[in-house]
């Protein structure tokens, strides 16, 4: 085992994943900016909706976010050149972190994963060649790195694309339903819409993404279908990138090809005057046991979280519990009607709540279909109305359609939401017994 870990090879794969690494970095911070993600999510609502026991990282005021996405872009810059390298990764891995858990109305896997990556990336010596910090400090030069530093990566995608396919083993993605359902919502796409209403795609982009998700690891591995498999993940991810529009993801996941391909073959292609590695050395490092204990915490926390939702009552598809950072992507479709009642406990008096006046577009979407961002209003609406001193109920009435299903009753009704706590790790039973398939 420690001649695997710790033997040394040719550091090209991580030195051009650092580069690349960073760019996308500075694009997505950037990016945020000038799309108008940033004035979408922290500007224009009222108040954001964070992850639940983070309500007190909250937008910095006025232009505050923007400032803190551009210094975000500026770590991300300086990781692509390597300039202060393990403070700017850091740095940009606990802005990163803070940005996602002070909202949730945007969230998806993709953000999450970058988080991952970034905290990865922390202690990775991605430094060591090709930076201005080798060329500040020749001492640091080197062109070796140990062979975890490439298996830590290949392992991470492993989990990822592996529970990405198992979680689309179900009937209705099985019948390419799910999938009709996401191309009509791009039947207006210039060119391709109308090709993207074709049933036999649909079928096709179902099952591929199966097969995709659960082979392209093993099949990166192992040489004969290893140039098969990239041209696959080049048509996959860039086909991602065009028709779902999901930002650096698909660029990002093909840079993780990097580490598949001989290291020569990166060093000819990359850095053609690199002295290429070959002593293979195994070289222990000081701090081997706190990182081996480190590094297998963190992949039996990765492996296990997906799996928790199987022990929580109903299907996931219904209550949402147990659906983030499980590699859940892009599985169904939901849509539903909702309206908030409060209730004074005290003259019996119960008034509708105009979500207008509290929520944003996305936000009342988010709501409508996540009962833990239900019960986050709830909660607000409570304090509220208690900071006027009236004591209230809050009342939900909620259906939802799962895959264009005929609406069913969501919530209970009759529970008050104000009044009822909330686990991340338990069935909160005012969310009413789904009436889809038992699969999990």
């Amino acid at each position: 085992m420690n001649k695997f870990l710790f033997k040394h090879i040719d550091n090209s794969p991580l030195i051009v994943f650092r580069i690349l690494f960073g760019l996308l970095c500075f694009l997505e911070s950037v990016g945020a900016i000038f799309t108008g993600w940033i004035t979408r999510a922290f500007v224009a609502p009222k108040f954001t909706f964070t992850f639940i026991g983070f309500e007190w990282l909250q937008p910095l005021p006025g232009n505050g976010m923007y400032f803190y996405y551009l210094i975000m872009g500026l770590f991300g810059f300086l990781i692509m050149i390597g300039y202060k390298y393990r403070f700017s990764i850091i740095m940009f891995t606990l802005m990163w972190t803070t940005t996602y858990l002070m909202q949730k109305a945007s969230y998806n896997n993709h953000y999450y994963l970058l988080i991952l990556l970034s905290a990865i990336m922390a202690f990775l010596p991605a430094n060591k060649y090709h930076s201005v910090d080798a060329k500040l400090n020749p001492k640091i030069k080197s062109n070796s790195m140990p062979q975890w530093c490439s298996w830590v990566f290949i392992l991470q995608m492993f989990i990822v694309y592996t529970y990405g396919s198992i979680a689309k083993i179900y009937p209705d993605w099985l019948n390419a339903s799910v999938m009709e359902i996401f191309m009509y919502g791009k039947r207006n796409y210039m060119i391709i819409g109308d090709f993207l209403q074709q049933k036999w795609l649909h079928y096709f982009l179902a099952y591929g993404g199966i097969l995709y998700d659960g082979l392209v690891v093993p099949f990166l591995l192992y040489k004969p279908t290893r140039k098969f498999a990239f041209c696959s993940s080049i048509f996959f991810h860039l086909f991602n990138s065009i028709v779902f529009q999901v930002g650096i993801f698909p660029y990002l996941a093909l840079g993780f090809s990097l580490f598949f391909f001989n290291p020569q073959t990166i060093k000819n292609i990359f850095f053609k005057k690199k002295e290429f590695y070959t002593d293979a050395e195994v070289i222990e490092p000081k701090y081997k046991k706190p990182l081996v204990a480190l590094f297998s915490i963190y992949f039996i926390l990765q492996i296990a979280l997906p799996l928790r939702h199987h022990f929580i009552k109903d299907n996931v598809l219904w209550t949402e519990e147990g659906h983030k950072m499980s590699w859940r992507m892009m599985l169904r479709s939901k849509s539903a009607h909702i309206n908030f009642q409060v209730k004074d406990k005290n003259v019996n008096k119960t008034i509708f709540v105009k979500l207008d006046q509290y929520l944003s577009k996305k936000q009342q979407r988010l709501i409508s279909t996540h009962p833990d961002v239900m019960w986050q209003f709830a909660q607000r609406l409570k304090k509220e109305y208690a900071e006027k001193g009236q004591d209230i109920a809050v009342l939900v009435n909620c259906k939802v359609s799962v895959n264009k299903r005929p609406y069913t009753t969501y919530i209970d009704p009759e529970v008050d939401l104000a009044s009822v706590s909330w686990s991340a790790f338990k069935h909160s039973e005012w969310i009413l017994p789904s009436k889809l398939d038992n699969t999990k």
